[in-house]
Formats: structure tokens, C-alpha cells, sequence
């Protein structure tokens, strides 16, 4: 009997793969590497970009013809400007330590591949503290950390779910045995597995109270009213976040998860996942733009407010700014 589910759940997940055009074969599990022939200097750094993705991420669902990169247009948008990019394919939905572990491995795929010593790394959202486990246990892997939307200090948003028992738990059997598995096998690495529990613990205020007793760093000041420090040992430090909820109305999607943070905050002050005080860390560049937490990452398929900045335009200026410090 279980080998029949087994098997019945595979054809499932290579019935919907097929179904939105992807086949097995142009799947690759692995840090994926975003090429395009440079036009311009103006964002080539002395050492790659690797970008960590959030909660529900992926690197890139489908493949380069036909696909969804988490990053929309940011990638290749920097290596046409001279970058050398890539972005991590890590669990959607695990533990920081468990994630950080798999980032960590890419990170020196990534050294293979560059012959460079170092990384400039990159994380939204759950993708924030994941970069600093790697920096934590491998300090000499890293050039810089920047986060953006990054829940440094946790998310409400998660304590809140993770105090209703009966919703975390139907949420858990969703994520856990169909929405994760059907993220991971899209992007081609199915045997990487999801942990919404371990998820939620890890980006609650009280978890990352705890990892950040475990993992001190200067960057994160006692409380908001501070500034972290912007460098420590050559690692610099960045961040930066948005501070609105509903961006476009043609953006369902946005604008259905980003009601959640101000029901649990009563309050505004936030991308509609993650507070704004959450996301300081290091030099803060901005913390006010007019994204909630998709737009942070130019999703979905680049809607955001009218008037807004351009994400693409705000990861490019970024680049440039590594390029400039030297890193």
C-alpha cells in the first residue's frame, strides 16, 4: 500500500510538471548560475552574489525558456550590468540551521566554480537569518550579508499561527506533503524537504530571540531606537525593507498575505509580513519603500505600485555599492 501512494504521489507531482510544461530532464538540483552577455561594468563586484530565497522560495521553477525565477528580472538584469550571479536552492520551508547548513554547501559550490574566496550574500525574508548562519560558522566565506524584508527579529506573524494548534497543523499537512513538495520538484530537487513547523519556529520572535542569543552579532543593535554596526572583521552589512500591504490591486496574491502582519502588529509599520524594526541590520539603505513583502523581490511577475521604485533598479544601485566598498 505505501509503495502505491509512494508511486502515485510521483506521477501526481510529473502530471503537474508536465502540465505547466517542464519536463524532469531540464530540471537540475543545485545552486543555480544566472548568465547573460555583460553590457556595462556598472555592477560587477569583486565577488559573486548569491541570493537566498524566503519561506514557499525557490531558485527558479521550470528552466530559463519557460520558468519563474523567485528574483524576477533581478538576476539577469546584474549580470547584464557585469555581475557574476547566482541564486541558492535551498528548503522552503525549514529550520535556519537546516537551511543555512544546505546554503552553506552552495556557497563553496560557488567558490568552486569563481576560484573567488568569498561570497556577497543576499536574503529575503527567512533568507536574512539564513545568511548569517553561514556567516556565523564560516566567517571567512563572506564578503558581505545584505537582507532585505529580512526577519532578523522575527515575524508576529508566525507566533500568532504558531499559537493557533489546529491551524498550524492543517497548514503543516498542506505545506509539508503537497505545496513544499510541489515547489521542490518544480525547481528540480525534490529531496529537499519541508518543515513548516520548524519554519515558523525558526522566523518567530521568540525563535529568533534564540538564534540570535546563539549567533550574536554586531550588526543587530540592542533594540530599533539603535544602529548595528556596519562592518565587523571586513564583513559589511546591509538592509533594507518596504512598509506597505496592498500594492496593486491586479496583485492578488500580494494583497492577500500582506493583511496578515497588520492584523497581528494593529499596525502598519510593516510589508505585511515582517515589521519594519525586524529588517534593521547594519547599514540600513532604506526602510520605508512603497512594497510589501513580494514587491521586495519584484513579485508577482513585477506588479508593485505605480509610483514605486523599481526593485531591479534598487538590487543594481546595490551591486554597485558592493563594487565601490571593493567587495
Amino acid at each position: 500500500m505505501y509503495k502505491t501512494k509512494k508511486i502515485a504521489h510521483s506521477l501526481s507531482l510529473l502530471g503537474l510538471a508536465t502540465c505547466i510544461g517542464l519536463s524532469s530532464s531540464s530540471l537540475t538540483a543545485g545552486v543555480l548560475s544566472v548568465n547573460a552577455s555583460a553590457q556595462s561594468s556598472y555592477a560587477k563586484t569583486k565577488y559573486p552574489l548569491l541570493f537566498t530565497h524566503g519561506m514557499f522560495g525557490f531558485s527558479r521553477v521550470g528552466v530559463a525558456e519557460f520558468g519563474l525565477d523567485y528574483w524576477y528580472q533581478i538576476l539577469p538584469d546584474l549580470a547584464r550590468n557585469g555581475a557574476t550571479t547566482f541564486a541558492a536552492q535551498i528548503s522552503p520551508l525549514e529550520s535556519t540551521e537546516v537551511r543555512g547548513e544546505q546554503l552553506l554547501q552552495q556557497v563553496e559550490e560557488v567558490l568552486a566554480i569563481t576560484g573567488k574566496p568569498k561570497v556577497n550574500l543576499i536574503g529575503h525574508s527567512h533568507g536574512g537569518p539564513t545568511i548569517r548562519y553561514v556567516e556565523a560558522v564560516k566567517p571567512q566565506y563572506v564578503a558581505s550579508l545584505t537582507g532585505v524584508g529580512a526577519t532578523f527579529r522575527g515575524s508576529k506573524v508566525a507566533d500568532d499561527l504558531l499559537s493557533n494548534q489546529a491551524s498550524s497543523q492543517l497548514l503543516s499537512i498542506a505545506t509539508d506533503y503537497i505545496i513544499g513538495p510541489l515547489i521542490t520538484f518544480a525547481e528540480g530537487n525534490p529531496a529537499l524537504k519541508s518543515d513548516l513547523h520548524a519554519s515558523l519556529t525558526s522566523i518567530s520572535e521568540q525563535g529568533s530571540q534564540v538564534f540570535n542569543q546563539k549567533y550574536p552579532t554586531t550588526a543587530l543593535a540592542a533594540d530599533c531606537s539603535k544602529s548595528g554596526a556596519t562592518s565587523n572583521n571586513g564583513i559589511y552589512y546591509y538592509s533594507w525593507t518596504g512598509t506597505s500591504q496592498v500594492t496593486n490591486v491586479i496583485d492578488v496574491a500580494d494583497s492577500a498575505i500582506s493583511l496578515l502582519a497588520p492584523i497581528s502588529y494593529i499596525s502598519t509599520d510593516n510589508d505585511g509580513l515582517v515589521a519594519r524594526c525586524s529588517t534593521h541590520f547594519g547599514k540600513v539603505i532604506r526602510d520605508n519603500y512603497d512594497w510589501n513583502h513580494l514587491d521586495e523581490v519584484n513579485q508577482v511577475l513585477g506588479l508593485r505600485g505605480l509610483f514605486s521604485p523599481d526593485p531591479v533598479d534598487v538590487y543594481r544601485q546595490h551591486a554597485n555599492r558592493l563594487k565601490l566598498q571593493g567587495l
